[in-house]
């Protein structure tokens, strides 16, 4: 079950479900016609609106973002989609902390639900740094159906690890 390492801690079930639609090359057809379109937004500008729209709706307290970009440089291989980082900057006697939200590049070209469940899982990290209850709760706050698109995303990277993108 190599090919299904997006999918490790699922139940076996559910695995096998997986690889009969790899064994009859149905997954990138289950998964367009779920989401049949892939999102517009092509640039890092309209990725940090879109952002800012979403964090502005469920979290306009948290600290403000300096930066959300599609990057080149995160690699699927340690599958992360997307980092926020924290850095500290100093002004005179100051230190400021500068939020940025880098979005895998490979994320250009997906369904808009499955990029906003990545942007919404970034955002959450503003108000909750550790994956735990209290981070998974504001996740589905913000995206109700958030465990499903989770789980559809890593059904699309399984798609994409076996030559079978649909789009």
């Amino acid at each position: 079950m190599t090919q299904l390492t997006y999918l490790n801690h699922y139940p076996d079930s559910i695995k096998q479900q997986v690889l009969q639609l790899i064994e009859q090359n149905k997954l990138g057809a289950t998964l367009k016609r779920r989401y049949p379109q892939i999102h517009q937004l092509g640039t890092d500008k309209a990725l940090y609106q879109y952002t800012q729209a979403i964090k502005q709706q469920y979290l306009k307290q948290a600290a403000p973002l300096s930066k959300v970009i599609f990057d080149d440089k995160i690699s699927l291989t340690h599958q992360a989609l997307g980092l926020h980082s924290y850095r500290p900057q100093v002004q005179g006697a100051k230190t400021k902390t500068k939020n940025e939200i880098r979005i895998s590049a490979r994320l250009k070209r997906v369904p808009e639900p499955l990029l906003r469940m990545v942007v919404v899982h970034e955002i959450a990290h503003l108000k909750e740094k550790d994956h735990n209850k209290s981070f998974y709760k504001l996740c589905c706050h913000m995206e109700p159906d958030y465990h499903q698109l989770e789980f559809d995303l890593r059904l699309l990277l399984t798609a994409i690890s076996i030559n079978d993108n649909p789009y």
